[in-house]
């Protein structure tokens, strides 16, 4: 990647990483890294938002989710 083109990577991560403070997200710098590699992989945006969605329910309540995998 020539120095411009990190430059431009750097400087859009740091703008998506302020605006996901602004609404309080709760996502680091590597995490948004990451899921926005995938986009550009042309995974769907709104399915990554509700797998970290879904991830977050299941730590918060792991007893509930292995209820879940029991019964279903």
């Amino acid at each position: 990647m020539d120095p411009e083109a990190a430059r431009t990577a750097r400087d859009s991560l740091e703008l998506v990483f302020h605006m996901s403070n602004i609404l309080d997200t709760g996502l680091d710098r590597h995490t948004l890294s990451l899921l926005i590699s995938l986009c550009d992989l042309g995974l769907n945006p709104e399915s990554l938002a509700a797998l970290i969605k879904e991830l977050r329910q299941a730590k918060q309540n792991p007893s509930s989710e292995q209820q879940q995998r029991r019964m279903g």
